[in-house]
């Protein structure tokens, strides 16, 4: 039940960010539930690694380098999903920061249902 709900948080939060950031352009529902799927598996293997090897300087710069990774991550998302497409990097920093936003907003919001 656990993963449905971050499933579905993650497919709304997709869906927000393309309606609101320009240059974050998702073409259809199996494209935004694929890259939902996709940055979810992202985020489970590959970010831990990047977030330790990058721990130095997100240090450094009191943790604004953790944006980077996950644009970088989300970037990554869109070149393998068909139908998901980002027209910059800084269209992906906006959007992982907007990520992190809606992703706090909906697991409270989870949290608070039960």
């Amino acid at each position: 039940m656990k993963l449905f709900v971050e499933l579905v948080s993650k497919v709304a939060s997709l869906w927000i960010i393309t309606v609101i950031l320009p240059g974050f352009t998702i073409t259809d529902n199996v494209a935004l539930v694929t890259a939902a799927i996709v940055i979810g598996v992202i985020n489970m293997f590959i970010r831990p690694v990047l977030h330790f090897i990058a721990l130095p300087i997100t240090i450094f710069s009191l943790g604004i380098f953790a944006f980077v990774v996950n644009a970088s991550l989300i970037w990554v998302a869109s070149l393998i999903v068909p139908g998901f497409s980002i027209d910059s990097f800084v269209t992906a920093i906006i959007a992982s920061v907007l990520m992190a936003l809606l992703g706090a907003f909906f697991h409270n919001l989870s949290k608070n249902e039960k």
